[in-house]
């Protein structure tokens, strides 16, 4: 039997957006400043947040690769990137997983395919991401994502069987499901499976339940937060965790009611002096002006006070 690839480390992982200039084109620069903000936390690049389905499979590339290089030249080489790699053929993720190699990743995260909602029976998802697996040459993890995979909800039984195999390494649960979560954290040891939960309005909760930290959005806008609310848990301070953790699920509340990519873009571009709130159609820009956004505005006033 092979040996079990390792699990990507404890921590925050930010799921980055991708800035681009008013043709919807790649802004490398901003891309390049947006990385550097957030590499004290781990990066994701090509999740949902950054538009991977969006993109050409060169632009994905050059993506990674733009964030590996601007970690490396920066002191940042132990930085693990994860590339969101699912495409909606087999055939297709197996090359966005060489791809993602070839340009710098440590681990490939897979959503499910669902263009065919039907046809993803339970062993048709789990065939899918063995082959996957089998073939790829970084580790892969499981990307559940309800919302953007048609409905599809990937179960705990799905999920723990397919962890059995060498070389899918971790989930993320985008659905938010703490009870799918704390069944598969106790089912599945740490040092071979990481289970994430995909959003910080239940980041302690998912710690409290043995989780492997969190990726989720809200970290594009105050990485130094999230990583201060892992730290209060991992010193016992419960109270000033749960205290902090309010904050964060309200913040992320307002961050989805105003549209999480285009959002975060705009929010940034506002506090952080960088990027263009562009998007790719059909996604539309946001305005901030007329939401609601003082949980997100004292967040941010902590984060730069941090």
């Amino acid at each position: 039997m092979a040996t079990k690839s390792s699990p990507p480390p404890h921590g925050v992982y930010v799921p980055a957006v991708l800035f681009m200039d008013e043709k919807e084109d790649l802004d490398i620069p901003s891309i390049k400043a947006h990385v550097l903000r957030l590499a004290q936390a781990r990066i994701l690049v090509q999740g949902s947040n950054g538009e991977a389905q969006h993109l050409s499979h060169d632009e994905r590339k050059l993506a990674i690769a733009t964030t590996r290089q601007t970690l490396d030249e920066n002191g940042f080489k132990h930085v693990i990137v994860i590339a969101g790699t699912g495409g909606q053929s087999t055939r297709e993720t197996k090359k966005l997983n060489a791809d993602a190699k070839e340009a710098g990743a440590t681990y490939a995260l897979v959503l499910t395919p669902s263009v065919w909602p039907p046809q993803m029976t339970k062993p048709n998802i789990i065939r899918f991401h063995r082959e996957v697996a089998d073939a790829s040459p970084i580790p892969t993890m499981i990307y559940n994502f309800p919302v953007v995979t048609a409905g599809l909800d990937l179960d705990s039984d799905t999920i723990t069987t397919l962890a059995a195999h060498p070389n899918i390494v971790g989930t993320k649960l985008s659905c938010g499901n703490i009870g799918k979560l704390q069944r598969l954290t106790s089912a599945l040891p740490s040092s071979d499976f990481a289970t994430f939960p995909g959003k910080s309005d239940v980041f302690l909760q998912g710690l409290v339940s043995g989780s492997a930290g969190v990726i989720g959005a809200l970290p594009n806008v105050a990485p130094k937060a999230h990583i201060q609310l892992l730290k209060l848990y991992e010193e016992g301070k419960l109270q000033e965790a749960v205290k902090l953790q309010a904050l964060l699920g309200h913040a992320d509340w307002q961050l989805g009611k105003i549209g999480s990519i285009a959002g975060i873009k705009a929010i940034v571009s506002k506090h952080f002096g960088y990027g263009q709130t562009h998007v790719r159609g059909p996604l539309a820009p946001q305005q901030l002006q007329d939401a609601a956004v003082d949980k997100l505005e004292e967040l941010i006033a902590l984060e730069k006070s941090l």
